[in-house]
């Protein structure tokens, strides 16, 4: 669902024979990841660590071109040293520091115009999901 190398739908049809970038492109319109669901994609491969934490990331994706995508703004990028049109997301990764392994458990879109909220209130709500779940026995140490 993320990485942080180039796994774009063009490059993703150009390294697999069985999908078209215009395939992959139709799923993704009609698909609708919700931070819920991230969460229990996540949970069954969760390795939890008494010395594990929780880190909270925003970036930016680039959408220089899209002029049509609504929750696109004019925002900092700290990849690209200035101010792109793009989309901010909000991301929770939980880290297990023994086995160097990564997972993400949350995500928010920024989109103050839609939605009101700062960055921090997403990280805000974010964490407090994750106590929740702590508090219900869903992240817990085995």
């Amino acid at each position: 669902m993320a990485t942080p190398v180039n796994r774009t739908q063009t490059y993703f049809a150009d390294h697999c024979d069985d999908f078209a970038h215009d395939a992959i492109n139709r799923y993704l319109k009609a698909d609708r990841v919700t931070s819920a669901q991230v969460w229990e994609a996540a949970r069954p491969h969760l390795e939890l660590s008494h010395e594990g934490y929780l880190i909270f990331d925003d970036s930016v994706m680039d959408k220089s071109h899209s002029r049509q995508i609504n929750v696109a703004r004019q925002q900092w990028s700290g990849n690209e040293k200035r101010t792109i049109r793009g989309i901010g997301v909000v991301t929770c990764v939980y880290v297990n520091p023994d086995s160097k392994k990564f997972w993400i458990v949350d995500y928010r879109i920024f989109a103050p115009n839609q939605d009101g909220k700062t960055k921090i209130e997403h990280v805000h709500e974010m964490l407090k999901r994750a106590l929740e779940r702590c508090a219900v026995g869903e992240f817990k140490f085995q």
